[in-house]
């Protein structure tokens, strides 16, 4: 299981980052505290709430959604 720290600041980033994590055949939730919830789902994803550091955990491996990941990083 891989995890990274992103940051989603708007809801045109939630749906880019919903968008490339349901283009994946692998398994991906979202931290935050205790809650954890499915990243392919905007609705859950938004639940969590913005301008919030995430950890991503996953299982698989896809090139476009790491793009993704790298570009929402948090430092």
């Amino acid at each position: 299981m891989t995890e990274k720290k992103i940051k989603l600041n708007a809801t045109n980033e939630v749906q880019e980052f919903v968008n490339a994590a349901s283009k994946c055949n692998f398994d991906i939730n979202l931290h935050y505290q205790r809650a954890i919830v499915d990243a392919k789902s905007f609705l859950g994803v938004l639940s969590l709430g913005l301008s919030k550091i995430f950890t991503v955990s996953y299982g698989g491996n896809d090139g476009n959604f790491e793009q993704i990941l790298s570009k929402y990083a948090a430092a």
